[in-house]
């Protein structure tokens, strides 16, 4: 769990560890064996993003975007899981052909927060 399960001397109910959701950003970069045909890849997204939502429920997609430069396409997602995480990264790697680079977020005004 990317939180700590406690609250002061306390351990925290299952519903108090399900509203301690990260935030984390897959990068990922396709391998030019991907797809032969840039109209393929609607196909190869679709298996992906099936196969992330069957095999790890605890990952919730916020946001996709495709992109311009060191990376093709930046997915930011939720989780109280991280075990969950790396396994959608290990899937968007195994069947999406692509090298990914996961990182955990902090909102801007927490980050401020805590310094």
């Amino acid at each position: 769990m990317p939180y700590e399960a406690v609250k002061g001397s306390q351990a925290l109910s299952s519903g108090e560890r399900r509203r301690l959701m990260a935030t984390y950003i897959i990068l990922s970069r396709f391998s030019p064996e991907a797809f032969g045909e840039p109209k393929d890849f609607k196909k190869l997204a679709s298996t992906v993003s099936a196969k992330i939502k069957r095999e790890c429920p605890g990952v919730t997609w916020k946001s996709s975007f495709a992109t311009l430069g060191r990376f093709d396409a930046v997915d930011i997602v939720e989780s109280d899981d991280l075990k969950q995480v790396e396994k959608a990264a290990m899937i968007i790697r195994a069947h999406g052909h692509s090298t990914t680079e996961t990182l955990v977020a902090t909102p801007w005004k927490e980050f401020l927060k805590m310094l």
